[in-house]
């Protein structure tokens, strides 16, 4: 099978799902906007990347993304010279307006979140380049259900559920000491240190349990790098926090196990719907870590609140504060709701089984994508409709 991707060659997400394919002996191609700054897959040869380098944002408005269709020519040139099977869009405006565009059939397009949250809601133009390129798909995937349910007020066509599941050989309980100290409660987060996150939330939730219980060694641990870096060091100096806070900046995210495996409690308290998937909640359920999520997108669907941990309003610094008091003084709770959270991740997010539906879905759009002999059924694993 030859699968033609187009998506961002430096995103994590794009990395993972290419060597994914690649490694079922898929030809992929990866066809992307902007400048392909790692190597990450010179190590896998039936993978190719084609980049335009031109200057990419996905806050860009409607006109802007106009530039994208001077690629469209080269897009048609590569669709030709590498006969794909099946194109594969990954984000719904850019990447799938060049899908739509294109006018290769069988067209695949997976919204990411920003696209179906935010940019229709900007303007009618907006919502008519949305429509449009969902319109022209032959399938619609969606990485949650509350996704697939924001995706359905543009189209009338069915949204498939596909998780972005983990790699449970990867992302599993080790003992990791790094920065602290054995006996250390550590609480933190890995994620772009962004506003939509709510990393801030996150700092002063920790400051009123450290304030409550000054007996206990509680440390705070912020792993990645973005736009708030130095403003959430601040808010640590401001708060007299820098003895017991560790930056980690951003990790590759091979290292990522690593860290997940530091915390003793994972807090993600995102304050923006367009937070479409908890990838880091469910990478940290993995290494049975309980987790404090805010109650918005699609985080609460990866948790099971007072089960594999606990859900709260967003923008509420005290009830994070109580949630993440509970498990720092119940270590039997932390360890009950890190174990209930691996056998969730294994149930519903197990990365072998979200290749497994995606490749059913290819062999069902075109012959060369079945196995040898058109034994489709190897290949089918449970579907999820919206």
């Amino acid at each position: 099978m030859r699968l033609l991707l187009l998506s961002d060659p430096n995103s994590a997400h794009t990395l993972k799902w290419a060597r994914s394919l690649a490694a079922k002996n898929i030809e992929v191609m990866i066809f992307g906007l902007g400048v392909l700054t790692n190597d990450a897959y010179r190590c896998f040869p039936n993978i190719s990347v084609r980049t335009m380098g031109q200057s990419v944002s996905r806050d860009e408005g409607a006109f802007s993304k106009l530039k994208y269709l001077g690629t469209i020519r080269e897009l048609k040139r590569l669709i030709a010279e590498f006969r794909p099977d099946v194109v594969h869009a990954h984000y719904a405006t850019s990447y799938g307006m060049l899908g739509a565009l294109s006018g290769f059939h069988p067209f695949v397009l997976s919204v990411w979140g920003g696209d179906v949250f935010s940019f229709p809601s900007r303007s009618p133009i907006h919502r008519a380049v949305l429509k449009y390129n969902l319109r022209k798909a032959d399938r619609i995937l969606s990485t949650s259900h509350v996704m697939a349910r924001e995706t359905k007020k543009y189209t009338v066509k069915p949204i498939e559920v596909t998780p972005f599941g983990i790699d449970l050989s990867v992302f599993k309980p080790e003992s990791v000491k790094g920065p602290f100290a054995d006996g250390d409660i550590v609480i933190g987060t890995v994620k772009t240190l962004e506003p939509k996150y709510g990393i801030e939330y996150l700092v002063r939730a920790f400051h009123q349990v450290r304030g409550r219980h000054p007996e206990l060694p509680l440390k705070l641990l912020i792993v990645g790098g973005g736009s708030l870096n130095q403003q959430l060091r601040s808010l640590v100096r401001e708060l007299g926090m820098d003895g017991c806070t560790h930056f980690a900046g951003a990790v590759r995210y091979d290292e990522v196990p690593k860290y997940q495996n530091m915390l003793s409690v994972s807090v993600s308290v995102s304050i923006a719907d367009s937070e479409s998937f908890g990838v880091a909640i469910i990478e940290a359920g993995a290494c049975e870590k309980p987790v404090v999520v805010s109650n918005v997108g699609g985080l609460p669907e990866v948790v099971e609140n007072g089960v594999t941990g606990f859900v709260v309003p967003p923008r509420d610094v005290d009830a994070t504060a109580v949630a993440m008091e509970r498990l720092v003084l119940d270590p039997v709770l932390r360890a009950s709701m890190g174990g209930h959270g691996r056998e969730r991740v294994r149930e519903l997010y197990d990365w072998n089984e979200n290749v497994a539906q995606m490749l059913a879905i290819y062999a069902e759009l075109s012959p060369a994508a079945a196995p040898s002999g058109d034994k489709r059924d190897s290949f089918k694993s449970p579907r999820k409709v919206a």
